[in-house]
């Protein structure tokens, strides 16, 4: 299971990478002890607490545009994809909907001139053929993919960024990752990973 050395940048969607535990201890409010908070380009503390459990797919996107020497924050992202239809926020209750695959592949295409393309009904044995048409996947896996030893509890609700795939492996960074190795480059057998996968996601190319 070996690949090249990857240069494609990692970016957590929350600005402090190891949180990741404490939020699955404590809930969203941990996110107001985070220093690096306004580095998302929230304009307030309860704006980055309420999107930052929901950008994973923004997050996906930053290390896409960063690959080619592009950062942007991660709401500022957010706010663009929102007013393509990509999310749909509830003012009513604050909950917010999305990726939503097709206005997500419209924005990129239109705001920053990458292909895309929505992508569903398929298993992982389909990534390595997926991943030599295009640069990127951004998949939908169940968020406990961190933990690949553990049988989730159903499929998909999370986003990662897979960025190549043998007959045997995929590599990808997961934005949601407790530490290092489950948060950049992660290489899992094309078996386990489809235990989390959904079968959908957005293909990607510069």
């Amino acid at each position: 299971m070996k690949f090249p050395v990857s240069t494609i940048p990692y970016y957590s969607q929350w600005e402090t990478p190891d949180m990741t535990l404490s939020l699955l201890d404590e809930g969203a409010s941990a996110l107001r002890r985070d220093p690096l908070w306004r580095n998302s380009g929230a304009e307030t503390i309860e704006e980055y607490v309420r999107w930052a459990t929901n950008i994973c797919g923004m997050a996906c996107l930053k290390m896409i545009l960063a690959a080619r020497g592009d950062v942007h924050p991660t709401l500022e992202l957010a706010r663009a994809c929102t007013g393509h239809g990509g999310y749909i926020v509830n003012g009513a209750d604050d909950s917010i909907k999305g990726l939503i695959y097709a206005p997500f592949v419209a924005f990129v295409r239109e705001r920053f001139g990458l292909a895309a393309e929505v992508v569903t009904n398929v298993d992982a044995a389909a990534l390595p053929a997926l991943l030599s048409k295009w640069t990127f996947f951004i998949a939908s896996v169940h968020h406990s993919i961190r933990w690949p030893e553990r049988e989730p509890p159903s499929r998909g609700g999370h986003l990662v960024l897979a960025t190549a795939a043998t007959p045997e492996a995929v590599r990808f960074h997961n934005p949601s990752g407790h530490d290092h190795a489950s948060q950049a480059d992660v290489i899992l057998p094309l078996a386990t990973f489809d235990r989390f996968f959904a079968g959908r996601g957005a293909a990607v190319g510069f």
